[in-house]
Order: structure tokens, then sequence, then C-alpha cells
């Protein structure tokens, strides 16, 4: 694992740790991310991720939102809200399947 500079991120690799400072704009905190870990993940202005919360290991976990593609007799939106809730639900349902 590698820790880069607050103002340098040189090529993004795996495991590439940044040091960022939360600001505020309007009511809402914000960090910055910086354009090469976007371009590694193949991220730009206006794409979603997901952001969960693990409180067990104080983290907060940024990622591309999954593509929802609907299988043929599947509804689009199901299909949304299905991913969403394995999104949420994640460690339970892997700890449920052990």
């Amino acid at each position: 694992m590698s820790y880069i500079q607050p103002d340098h991120c040189p090529d993004a690799t795996e495991n590439t740790i940044v040091i960022r400072k939360l600001f505020k704009t309007g009511n809402s905190i914000v960090v910055a991310l910086p354009r090469e870990l976007l371009d590694a993940l193949r991220l730009a202005d206006g794409a979603e991720v997901s952001v969960e919360l693990d409180t067990d290991r104080g983290q907060i976990l940024i990622e591309p939102a999954p593509k929802f593609a609907a299988m043929d007799g599947v509804d689009a939106e199901f299909a949304r809200q299905v991913s969403e809730f394995i999104a949420a639900y994640r460690p339970a349902l892997e700890a449920l399947a052990k």
C-alpha cells in the first residue's frame, strides 16, 4: 500500500492511498478526488458512485456504482433495486451465505 502526498498523485495503482482534506460546499462536506484515481476507475464528472459506511472499521468506502443490466424478462427498475439492496446489505448476505 502506498501513501501519496495530498497534492501529488502520479499513476494511481492498486492500493494507493491519497490523503485529502474535507471542505464545506453549501450544506455539504466534500472530498475532492484526484484525476488519476478517477481515471484509474474510468469515472468522470456526473458518474454515480456507491458510498458505504463501515462503522466496524471506521471507514467510508467509495466505489463505482454497479451498472444495472436487466436480464430478459426482468424489469430494469427491479434490477436496480435488487442491486442497491445487495450493495447495502452485502456483509450480512455474505455472512448468511457461509
